[in-house]
């Protein structure tokens, strides 16, 4: 049954192509920055032709679509995906990395990416493929030549890591295992990592700036500062950010004075060093659905039993990023948990206090903007006309970006 729902799905999106001009009636438009009652969009090939008022907008030659109920907005941007990975309560992530094919994984990945497009994020920033080497990049191309569907793809391949950070850990010191990512160290090795993963495909480079290997396992930094600022001068040469994994408070000081645009997970972030992120124009990346999830695996009955401290402090740590004015993103590290459930990352956001007007920014015209993706995240002439329809006002209820009715990616229709 899946099978010829993809085919359907495939033949539709096709079949809507030949209509190249579409003006789409919703109750109300939300343009990535502001909601608008009554407004209409017409598209024409992959842009956004006209935007505004229902009389303002012309609707010769145009295919009136009626979307009842809904509220149309820019097509989302997952801020923190994961394609090749699937959740851990299915299969630990060393099984992942160290047991499963990479065939297999990009199986997967294709049926991660349709999953992700139809929920209605148009946009992933995919951040490692975690042992799958640069199968992103063969990903990201059936994707634009349309041999599969899925989203836009910013990729940034393999990762890099500091020699021994990072895992799967072998038993024995005697034996070597496959890394989730590219170890570098040093002045020259990383010159050359980051140059390779450029030269392969990379759109930007992703760094752990801290993991688990100190002596008792706890999160300890990885990279120097002078390495990190190295990684960036050279990543910035090419016209390439640099976004750096980074839980602990000191990890997330050498990343932000070494330069990285983003902050991915932030857990242990205190007031002074959201201030610094302030300060240096830093954006976090909460992902606050992992570890939500993961606590859940680790057997948290959520909504039965308190919240563990784990989660209890990230409501900290995030209402003290709010209070700092850090700019957020909207990334949950889906892979982590289901493909598809990426609107629980937003859905969490507004349970952890954000207000949902600033919520869908994020998840559109922010990221957009952060990630200088300068041709999408917002409903405006002469951008990408990625969309999505949603039953319902997400500004009144959240929930309403679940219930996702018409997905528009470069014009093509993929839900109907």
């Amino acid at each position: 049954m899946n099978y010829l729902l993809l085919c359907f799905g495939l033949w539709f999106a096709t079949a809507a192509n030949a209509q190249t001009v579409y003006l789409l009636k919703p109750d109300r438009v939300f343009d990535g920055e502001t909601m608008h009652d009554g407004w209409v969009v017409r598209v024409n090939g992959d842009k956004i032709d006209a935007v505004g008022p229902a009389a303002n907008v012309s609707a010769t030659g145009a295919e009136v679509v009626e979307l009842a109920g809904q509220t149309l907005m820019p097509g989302l941007i997952e801020g923190h995906s994961h394609l090749f990975l699937h959740p851990y309560n299915e299969t630990p992530w060393d099984d992942q990395v160290l047991r499963e094919a990479r065939s297999l994984r990009t199986a997967r990945a294709t049926n991660h990416a349709r999953k992700t497009l139809l929920a209605g994020f148009t946009t992933v920033r995919d951040l490692g493929t975690e042992g799958a080497e640069y199968d992103d990049v063969g990903l990201k191309q059936a994707i634009n030549q349309g041999i599969i569907p899925g989203p836009r793809m910013v990729i940034v391949t393999k990762a890099l890591i500091a020699t021994g950070s990072y895992g799967p850990k072998s038993p024995s010191p005697d034996s070597q295992f496959p890394q989730g990512a590219e170890e570098a160290d040093g002045h020259d090795a990383l010159i050359r990592a980051v140059r390779s993963q450029i030269g392969k495909g990379a759109d930007a480079i992703k760094i752990y700036a801290d993991y688990r290997w100190g002596l008792m396992a706890e999160a300890r930094p990885t990279f120097t500062l002078d390495e990190i600022k190295l990684i960036v001068e050279v990543a910035k040469s090419s016209g390439r950010a640099v976004v750096a994994h980074a839980s602990t408070a000191e990890g997330m000081r050498r990343a932000i004075l070494g330069g990285c645009e983003t902050i991915e997970h932030g857990d242990a972030g205190t007031p002074e060093i959201f201030a610094l992120m302030k300060q240096h124009g830093t954006a976090l990346c909460p992902t606050l659905a992992a570890g939500d999830a993961v606590s859940q695996y680790r057997g948290w009955k959520k909504g039965q039993e308190p919240e563990p401290n784990r989660i209890r402090e990230k409501r900290v740590t995030f209402k003290q990023a709010l209070d700092a004015g850090v700019t957020i993103c909207a990334g949950g590290d889906v892979g982590v948990f289901s493909h598809g459930d990426n609107a629980r990352e937003l859905l969490m956001m507004v349970d952890y206090g954000m207000k949902p007007l600033a919520v869908l920014r994020a998840a559109t015209s922010i990221n957009a903007d952060v990630f200088h993706l300068a041709d999408r995240g917002r409903v405006k002439a002469g951008l990408l006309a990625d969309l999505v329809g949603v039953q319902g006002n997400p500004l009144t209820d959240i929930g309403a970006l679940r219930q996702v009715q018409l997905v528009i990616k470069g014009g093509t229709r993929y839900k109907p």
